[in-house]
Order: C-alpha cells, then sequence, then structure tokens
C-alpha cells in the first residue's frame, strides 16, 4: 500500500475513535476530494463503481485486522448453496461467508509493515461492538453525534451530559445561537438517569468557548507550557496498557494451573473421557491469553521531547485562538481531543484534552 492510502487508512481510524460514525468519515472523505479504493485501484476493484466513500467501505476498513501487520487466514468461508431445493439438476452458487473467530488463524510475525497499531485496532472493534449492542436506535440515543444544515458546530461530538454520560447534540435555537442539548424523553426507559435528568439539559456554546479559548491558551502560553509538559508526562496513565497485559499473563498463568492439575488427576487415575470438556476449554483460554499476549504492545512511557514535538506539529495555538475562526478552532479542540462534562445542577463544565501522543489527560472547568 502505498503512502497516501496508508494516511488515509490511519485517518479513518483516528476518526472513529473520536466518536464519528461510518457515513461521517465517508462524507468527509469525498468533502475533501480524496478518491475511494475502487477510484484509486480501478485495476483491482473492477466489480466496484469508483463512485465514492460509502460506509459499507469504511466499514471494511475498519473491520480488516491485516492492517495491523500481521497476516490472518480463514476469516471467510466458501459454502455452495442450492440454487433450487427440489431440483440438484439446477445448480448452485458458491457464497463467502465470514467465519468465527476459532477458525481465524494469525501469523506469528508481522508480514508487512503495520499501517495501525494492534491497540488502535482493537479500540475499533470494541467500540464497535459496544456501539452495536443496542441496534441503531438505542446506537442513536447514546451516540448522537449527527447533524444536518451547513452551520459548523465547534464542539460537536465532544460535550456530555454528565447526569446520563450521553453525547450532547447541536442544535440552532431561535435561528441563531447554537446549543448543545440532552433531552430526558430519549432515556432508555427506566434508566437511573431520569431520577435527576432535567427535562431538557441546554448548553450554549457562546457560553463555552471564551473560558475554553482561555484556559487553553494558558496551558500553552510560553510563560506555562513547560509546566504543562511536566504535567503531561507526570501522569501518563500506563496502567491501562500494562493492566491489560497483567489481567492477560493472569489468565495464562490459571489456565495452565488448571491443565496442570487435570494432568496430575490423569496420572492418579482418573477417566481421562470425563475431563476432555474441561481440558478443551482450559487450553482454548490458554490459547486466547497467549494470544493477547503476544498481540499486545509494551508498556511505552512518552518523554518530554515527544511531548514538545507533539505542541510544536500543532502550530501557534496562540495565533489560532486569537483569530477565533471556526475551522481552525473546530481542529484545534480535535488534534488537542477535548472532552467537556457539563454539570447542568452546578452550571459548571469540567474539560480535559488528551493529545493522542500521549495517553495522560491535562483537566481544568469552566
Amino acid at each position: 500500500m502505498d503512502d497516501a492510502s496508508a494516511e488515509v487508512v490511519r485517518r479513518i481510524f483516528a476518526e472513529y475513535l473520536d466518536g464519528k460514525g461510518d457515513r461521517a468519515i465517508a462524507g468527509g472523505l469525498n468533502r475533501d476530494g480524496i478518491p475511494c479504493p475502487s477510484a484509486r485501484r480501478p485495476d483491482q476493484n473492477r466489480h466496484r463503481l469508483a463512485d465514492g466513500w460509502q460506509a459499507s467501505t469504511v466499514r471494511a476498513i475498519l473491520d480488516n485486522p491485516r492492517y495491523t501487520g500481521y497476516a490472518f487466514f480463514g476469516r471467510w468461508t466458501k459454502h455452495e448453496t442450492l440454487l433450487d431445493p427440489d431440483d440438484v439438476a439446477a445448480g448452485h452458487v458458491v457464497r463467502f461467508r465470514r467465519a468465527g473467530a476459532d477458525r481465524v488463524v494469525r501469523s506469528r510475525e508481522q508480514a508487512h509493515p503495520a499501517i495501525v497499531s494492534v491497540e488502535t485496532f482493537t479500540e475499533a472493534q470494541l467500540r464497535r461492538r459496544s456501539r452495536a449492542a443496542g441496534g441503531n436506535r438505542e446506537r442513536a440515543k447514546l451516540e448522537r453525534t449527527r447533524t444536518t444544515g451547513t452551520r459548523l458546530y465547534l464542539l460537536r461530538g465532544m460535550v456530555r451530559c454528565a447526569l446520563c454520560s450521553r453525547r450532547m447534540q447541536g442544535a440552532v435555537i431561535r435561528k441563531r445561537e447554537i446549543y448543545y442539548r440532552c433531552l430526558a424523553r430519549t432515556l432508555a426507559p427506566g434508566a437511573a438517569a431520569h431520577a435527576d435528568h432535567p427535562r431538557t439539559v441546554n448548553l450554549r456554546e457562546y457560553d463555552v468557548l471564551e473560558p475554553l479559548n482561555a484556559w487553553i491558551g494558558h496551558l500553552f502560553d510560553r510563560r506555562n507550557v513547560d509546566r504543562t509538559v511536566a504535567a503531561l508526562v507526570a501522569s501518563q496513565d500506563g496502567g491501562g496498557k500494562s493492566g491489560k497485559r497483567e489481567a492477560a499473563k493472569k489468565r495464562l498463568a490459571d489456565a495452565e494451573k488448571r491443565l496442570r492439575r487435570f494432568q496430575d488427576a490423569i496420572a492418579v487415575g482418573i477417566d481421562p473421557n470425563a475431563m476432555v470438556d474441561a481440558i478443551n476449554e482450559s487450553q482454548a483460554q490458554r490459547a486466547a491469553a497467549q494470544a493477547e499476549l503476544n498481540g499486545a504492545p509494551a508498556p511505552t512511557t512518552v518523554t518530554d521531547a515527544e511531548v514538545y514535538a507533539m505542541i510544536d506539529s500543532l502550530g501557534d495555538i496562540g495565533a489560532v485562538l486569537k483569530d477565533a475562526k471556526p475551522e481552525s478552532l473546530e481542529r484545534l479542540y480535535r488534534e488537542l481531543r477535548i472532552e467537556l462534562r457539563y454539570q447542568p445542577h452546578e452550571r459548571a463544565v469540567d474539560v480535559q484534552l488528551a493529545p493522542r501522543v500521549v495517553s495522560a489527560c491535562v483537566r481544568g472547568g469552566t
């Protein structure tokens, strides 16, 4: 894959993890004039129309584990189906169906350069399963990021209601002002949040932007940037990655311990046939834990120099805040990965930023 295509794949994963859906990502790629795969490589996609990015194309990229650099085999199985069950002579049609997880085999070593990390791919898959758990209707209730019209919502997808933890939906009220709203009537019936949730929670964008920009400017002001870098480096949360590795190690040790007990039981005369299911289950758990350990990246920490480089890559933050051009502000907020939680009873907004180069957060409030 060429560098331009690899950058598109990285963009798709980054935007998906930032909260955009498949259609929103496809729409952004089309607006930016980025050719879809069938337009970029028509020789490899003769069976497809070069009619731009589609949600299904984005979904296929997000579901393809080969972008992690490993080779995968057996992801699809071939099935032959009779065209007419009552007339065998009519022939059959061949269809491919996604195989179960137990049928898929992954290479031990990376077969080609990775475009996204195993961690990023896994996070995207977990996010997709979480969104799909409640179906389209429930997903829309939990993660409402769709907007209509041409008006730019600077904080789209970044504001959550602290009472129910759902994303607040952008809306224009009285045809002039932008608000972010959370409606109690869209909560799931019987949800605990109903007890304290007002009928409508409204947060005006104008009330947030000035203190938010002042806070960001203070953090990255030349006089304070050293303190901000030190805070980011000192508060790196390596526990997330190392915790997962430790949990996988514990599952692996427990599975091996059970297998040793089964072997000892067989050695003293227990009928092996009575333990086949238990042994198979323990072996499967051991294999799963070992695969997770093999695929998990080693815990890493980020140095001061890397954080300074990340800040330099953002450009002149002060100039962006001073000019206050909507497009530039939105880009800056997304690069800083701004997250806001609105506390309607206290009329306060808790803010955090977590630049991609580190897993740490700097917190504040407005």
